[in-house]
Order: C-alpha cells, then sequence, then structure tokens
C-alpha cells in the first residue's frame, strides 16, 4: 500500500520478523540474520532499518542503512517514549549511531 508505516521498535524473536518464511517485505537480504539472531529490529515504513538496545537507561539505535531527516526525527521521538516506558519515566534518551556508508 501507498500509506507510510509509523516507525516501530520491536523486541527480540518478533513475529513479525520470525513469522513468515519470506521476510523479504520486512528485511532486506543482506540483513537476514536479524531475525534468527535475536536482534531487536527497528521498523521504518515497515522495513527493518536498525537495530536497538539499551545501555544504562539509553535506547541506543544502530542503523543499517542511512536514514532520511524526517525518518530520524522519527526514530527518535518514538526511541524517547520506549526509553520512558522502559525507564519508569525516568529517562528519554535515545542515542542514534552513525549511518553506515
Amino acid at each position: 500500500p501507498d500509506t507510510p508505516a509509523p516507525v516501530r521498535f520491536l523486541p527480540a524473536f518478533d513475529n513479525a520478523l520470525l513469522g513468515y518464511h519470506n521476510r523479504g517485505r520486512i528485511v532486506d537480504d543482506a540483513h537476514r540474520g536479524l531475525s534468527v539472531a535475536g536482534e531487536r529490529a527497528v521498523l521504518v515504513d515497515g522495513r527493518a532499518a536498525a537495530t536497538w538496545s539499551v545501555d544504562d537507561g539509553t535506547v541506543v539505535v544502530a542503523p543499517l542503512r542511512r536514514l532520511s531527516r524526517a525518518d530520524h526525527a522519527d526514530v527518535i521521538r518514538e526511541g524517547r517514549e520506549l526509553a520512558l516506558f522502559l525507564t519508569g519515566d525516568d529517562s528519554d534518551r535515545v542515542r542514534v549511531a552513525a549511518s553506515p556508508g
């Protein structure tokens, strides 16, 4: 569809990544191992665009590709909500690593 999907942070082993034999609609071939490796994925417009972890109350995002400014802002915004949830409203810190390439 032409409707853009919002940024979503998925937990490790999420069914969106594991529930399909052909994961090509969500994960590029270059990153196919994410789902079976237990990586936490960030979906941008419905596709795996980054992985994420938590370090001392900070959500840390590692892009798999270059993010547009708008996508970067959306990742930060959604990451802040996740950080608040994970820390019981103590922290909204998000760090996005440099994009590859």
